[in-house]
């Protein structure tokens, strides 16, 4: 290693190339740097002589990586990881910490998982900081750049599906919080709860009404759906709502059905008179996981929180289990 050309180099330009391969637009990695265009593309230029590659190509889309960037966009999050690392303090003392994690969480897990751990993870670390942001179709990439420290999200025990749980992105890794399974609801009075006295609840039936659908990471459809229409079958989405709490009120209020997380049933009917039906198809359990990148696999205060969080879970699953 020649520490003589390491230390003529600016590392807050690596920072800056790393939110460029994020961004691939000057714009957008100017707004979120807080720096003029100008600056930026002064940083760019320097860069692009420590560097000696152009690193970024003009395209009609924004900024196109050479192939020497698109190596180094793998190489940059582990590397700026490990400075991150480097700052802080050695080991982690929970009671003391003011450290900052960031998470991100679907939103069943907000009602289902995070009252198990919020109130005695602030009680044993009080001044540490946790920012929470909803869980969206960009999160994996969120956590594998470094951006993210935690995910929580479901992910579908189904052989065939996209989310299936042993089908994560590189450098992922997770462990289970817990597993659940769908249930209908249907409200109060609802049609058929009168034909249910004379007639047996079947796929037939769930398949004639018409549901309110959550949308999952930007889809409308759910591995459950992917499942029926291998057998040529389709639900009847009449309405699909960002959330479970939408979804749960529009169910209230109209004739609709909605499928969902048994866990959420508890929630569901403190707010509005709804009954639960089972899932009248055979179809597999999925997982609440908690994620993170295998950098941080070892590292203190990242360590502690993860088991934290797991032990909380599972001594209120327990609990309610009892």
């Amino acid at each position: 290693m020649n520490l003589d050309k390491l230390a003529r180099v600016d590392l807050n330009l690596l920072v800056i190339l790393q939110i460029l391969l994020e961004e691939e637009s000057v714009t957008r990695a100017a707004n979120r740097l807080n720096l003029s265009q100008s600056a930026l593309s002064k940083s760019l230029n320097r860069l692009r002589d420590m560097l000696d590659d152009p690193l970024f190509l003009r395209s009609a889309h924004g900024l196109k990586p050479t192939p020497h960037a698109l190596q180094l966009k793998l190489q940059l999050p582990v590397l700026l990881q490990g400075l991150y690392q480097v700052t802080l303090p050695p080991g982690f003392t929970p009671a003391t910490s003011h450290r900052h994690f960031s998470f991100t969480m679907v939103e069943g897990a907000y009602d289902t998982l995070l009252p198990s751990y919020i109130g005695p993870l602030l009680s044993q670390a009080p001044n540490i900081t946790l920012d929470t942001y909803g869980w969206t179709e960009k999160s994996m990439q969120g956590l594998q750049q470094g951006q993210i420290d935690l995910g929580i999200t479901a992910r579908d025990l189904h052989p065939a599906s996209d989310y299936r749980l042993n089908n994560l992105p590189d450098g992922i890794t997770q462990t289970t919080l817990l597993t659940d399974r769908h249930i209908c609801l249907v409200r109060q009075h609802h049609p058929i709860l009168e034909t249910l006295h004379s007639e047996p609840w079947d796929l037939h039936k769930y398949l004639q009404m018409s549901h309110v659908q959550i949308r999952c990471e930007g889809n409308d459809w759910w591995a459950l759906d992917y499942h029926l229409a291998e057998s040529g079958k389709h639900r009847k989405i009449s309405t699909t709502l960002p959330d479970f709490y939408g979804a749960v009120s529009a169910c209230a209020h109209s004739d609709l059905i909605v499928t969902l997380p048994s866990s959420f049933v508890t929630h569901a009917q403190k707010l509005h008179p709804l009954i639960q039906l089972p899932l009248p198809v055979a179809f597999p359990a999925f997982a609440y996981v908690l994620l993170w990148h295998k950098r941080n696999n070892d590292e203190p205060g990242h360590k502690w929180i993860r088991d934290h969080i797991c032990k909380s879970v599972a001594k209120t699953m327990l609990s309610n289990h009892k």
